[in-house]
Order: C-alpha cells, then structure tokens, then sequence
C-alpha cells in the first residue's frame, strides 16, 4: 500500500453550494460536477497527479469510454505519456468503499484495451500501484506511483 495523504489537497478544491447541492471543480474538464464522495476522491488524485507526480494536465482524461469486449465502459483517469499513449489507469472509490479484488478485478476489465504501464486503485485512504508485465503475464507492486517527466 502506498502512504498518500490526500487531505493535504482539500483546500485546493473549489466546492460551490447551489440550493441543498454542492459541486466540485474538474480542473481537467473545466466544469462543475455534483460533489459524490467519489468525484471527491478523483479530485484529490488528480490535484496528487499534477503537483507531485508532474503531471501534464493535458494529458489527464477523465470517464473516458472504453469497449471492452462489446460493452461501453468507462475509466476514472487515463493518463497518456508524452507520446499520448496510455501510460496509468486509475480505478477510484469513495473512502466508505474498500479496495478489493472487485476493484482490481475492474480495472483490470478496463485495462485489456489499453494495456498501461501502470494500474492505480484508491479510495483516498487505502492506494495501490501496479506495474505490469505483458510479456511475463504479471505484474509487481510499487511503493510510490510512478513520475511522469521520466516518460
């Protein structure tokens, strides 16, 4: 598991209150969105993703449709490397759901299309990163989610 304190983002987030509804800022797709505990947790990822990891807002894409084997999906975050090609593929959950081999096993679905580098699951409070190896049919843990520069 990967120790990430995404609070210390909160007060980065621009939340506005319309009548009894709250909504967040999507930096990325530069609208307001209906605050759900799990929008919230995708917020955090990616204000983690810009400021620490370096990485480029530009090729942050959010819910992006995805056909897995006939059936239209979508992914939280896909982030492409500099020669936008998919290099992480991030799964999140709201903080109430835990990670488990559910949430591995969907990204994993997600995955087949777009065979990424790397594989992240979060719920804000617990967070995993795989690397994965196509070749030898498997994949390792890290301790901290990969830099972006490096790519």
């Amino acid at each position: 598991m990967i120790e990430i304190d995404f609070s210390k983002y909160k007060n980065r987030l621009k939340i506005k209150r319309q009548g009894r509804k709250r909504y967040l800022f999507d930096p990325i797709r530069q609208k307001f969105l209906v605050l759900t505990p799990e929008e919230l947790v995708r917020q955090l990822v990616i204000l983690h993703l810009i400021e620490e990891k370096k990485c480029n807002r530009n090729r942050i894409a959010i819910e992006k449709t995805l056909k897995v084997n006939q059936l239209v999906k979508r992914c939280d975050i896909l982030v492409y490397d500099r020669e936008m090609k998919p290099f992480l593929l991030v799964e999140c959950k709201a903080a109430t759901v835990a990670i488990s081999q559910k949430t591995f096993r969907q990204i994993a679905w997600y995955n087949l299309p777009l065979k990424v580098d790397y594989l992240l699951v979060t719920n804000g409070l617990e967070t995993f990163c795989c690397e994965m190896d196509y070749e030898g049919k498997s994949f390792r843990f890290l301790e901290e989610i990969p830099e972006f520069q490096e790519k």
